[in-house]
């Protein structure tokens, strides 16, 4: 590309519509308790179908936002909260309580894994002794 071929751009130039700060700068938005609750379930519910991204995309939302927000309503702060109630940050109990819940889940799924792979081990032991006590009738069978 040549200096000629080039097309001079002017800086007052005003953006197209479809920049997201075209129309000028816009007030913060703001999410009530509720809209939060449902936000937080409809990205869970889309990163099932591994959508969770194109959620946030869509929504105009942040992971770190989803992120805190999860924090809160693990704690209970979310609940039962007014519409327009302010939801500050949380307190060390609050965010001890939700540490130890998330905590908590985890260890339940641990349990519930090693619980089934128990079951698959018994089931599998259960199996070679009855393949064994087979082996062994047939073995006597053939020295008579």
């Amino acid at each position: 590309m040549t200096i000629s071929t080039m097309v001079p751009v002017e800086d007052n130039v005003r953006m197209d519509s479809s920049h997201p700060r075209s129309g000028g700068p816009h007030r913060r938005r703001t999410f009530t308790p509720a809209d939060k609750i449902a936000h937080l379930a409809a990205y869970e519910q889309a990163c099932v179908t591994n959508e969770g991204g194109a959620y946030l995309r869509r929504e105009g939302l942040y992971s770190s936002l989803i992120s805190e927000w999860r924090k809160q309503r693990d704690a209970g702060v979310l609940e039962g909260k007014q519409a327009g109630a302010k939801v500050g940050k949380l307190t060390a109990e609050q965010a001890e309580i939700a540490r130890l819940k998330r905590e908590l889940d985890r260890a339940n799924k641990k349990l519930a894994t090693t619980e089934t792979a128990l079951e698959i081990m018994g089931k599998a032991h259960a199996l070679l002794e009855q393949l064994s006590e087979s082996t062994n009738a047939d073995e006597q069978r053939k020295k008579r």
